[in-house]
């Protein structure tokens, strides 16, 4: 979970059927022009150059001209991402791709990673998608199945969790608690992608917009690790948690997955690690950050592993360095937890300073070589 998200939703109801193929990192030597918009954030400013374009592939040439680290989004109308690119930092540059079908959309800068972003709107005229290798679709329906197994998954260790919430049994909530958000930190870019059910559930306390109620996963975490008691309240969110993730679970199945949003949620993945778990921030008062790093670093191998096979055609060499990469993270994390096969792992204000160092490092020598692979699935 990021510090902060954009807006939660009201309502999903009135979504129009619009539809658009999420985003990737794009190749930098995009030849046509036409289909770049650039984007100047500052800290108070989003400046876009252009107000309209035709659908199929978008380009976004991203200047950070401001303080502040940023966030820059392509939004739907009812705000669930279509793509995005975090944590550009100042005086920095990106470039991200989408492909968009005809329609309404915003491109939303967030200087500091706060609050609703600052929006400009972008018209989507008539068009048609680039055409891309039919095994990419095999590999978007596989993932889809994943991303619903997961939910289904999750279902029932939440319903473990909270029974002991409501049970009022201090120690046997705290020992449900991290397996039961495995499956959805697998797949977050996922649930991230509606919008609206993220705030309510993952939600940390330095993310809160202003008015939100806090609720869901580390609103409980602090009432069973900090304040070290349950009350009525927490009794209340925990059926709220499973609502909440009840609604995920049926909306798994109608999430825009497509296979340059498959390589660019695994890349946000690592992001996830890379701002939260690796910090201690993300959980605060548990310190269970290495089951959440865990199942974030297997979510980005599922999406690399199905289209690994188009993007080891494509390029072989960066395939190589993923390999690598991946096993080098995945040796290191299993350091921290006696039994392979089980997602005990060390507390993580247990891990010193220079052990987490050693771990952020690793997180960045895959990155940098994951940030390409939406590239070379779509050339």
């Amino acid at each position: 979970m990021r510090a902060a998200r954009l807006s939660v939703v009201t309502a999903l109801t009135a979504v129009t059927a619009l539809t658009a193929v999420t985003g990737c990192t794009s190749k930098s030597d995009a030849k046509d022009g036409d289909r770049v918009i650039g984007v100047t954030s500052t800290d108070a400013k989003c400046v876009t150059s252009k107000k309209e374009i035709s659908a199929g592939h978008v380009e976004l040439a991203i200047e950070n001209k401001g303080s502040k680290v940023t966030e820059v989004y392509i939004l739907f109308p009812d705000d669930r991402i279509v793509s995005e690119r975090e944590n550009i930092g100042p005086g920095t540059k990106q470039r991200v791709t989408a492909e968009v079908k005809a329609g309404d959309y915003q491109i939303a800068c967030k200087p500091g990673m706060k609050g609703t972003g600052i929006r400009q709107d972008l018209k989507v005229t008539g068009g048609s998608a680039a055409k891309r290798d039919p095994r990419l679709d095999k590999a978007v329906a596989a993932y889809r199945g994943y991303a619903q197994e997961q939910a289904d998954a999750t279902l029932p260790l939440v319903a473990t969790f909270v029974k002991a919430v409501k049970a009022g049994d201090l120690e046997a909530a705290k020992a449900a608690y991290a397996p039961s958000r495995i499956g959805w930190e697998r797949t977050e870019p996922v649930a991230e992608s509606f919008g609206d059910i993220d705030p309510k559930v993952d939600v940390r306390a330095d993310g809160l917009e202003a008015g939100q109620t806090w609720t869901g996963w580390h609103r409980l975490e602090k009432a069973l690790w900090q304040d070290k008691k349950i009350t009525a309240a927490e009794k209340t969110l925990a059926d709220q948690l499973t609502t909440d993730l009840t609604d995920w679970q049926k909306r798994v199945g109608k999430a825009e997955i497509t296979p340059t949003s498959m390589a660019n949620g695994a890349k946000e993945l690592l992001d996830e690690v890379a701002t939260g778990k690796i910090t201690g921030e993300e959980e605060l008062y548990s310190h269970t950050d290495l089951v959440d790093f865990k199942a974030n670093v297997e979510g980005a191998e599922k999406s690399y592993e199905l289209l690994k096979p188009v993007a080891k055609e494509n390029d072989a060499a960066l395939v190589a360095e993923l390999d690598k990469q991946f096993a080098a993270l995945n040796t290191l994390l299993d350091k921290y937890r006696p039994n392979t096969s089980s997602y005990a792992f060390t507390a993580y204000d247990k891990v010193g300073a220079a052990d987490r160092k050693e771990l952020s490092d690793a997180v960045n020598a895959l990155a940098e070589p994951l940030s390409k692979l939406a590239a070379a699935v779509a050339k």
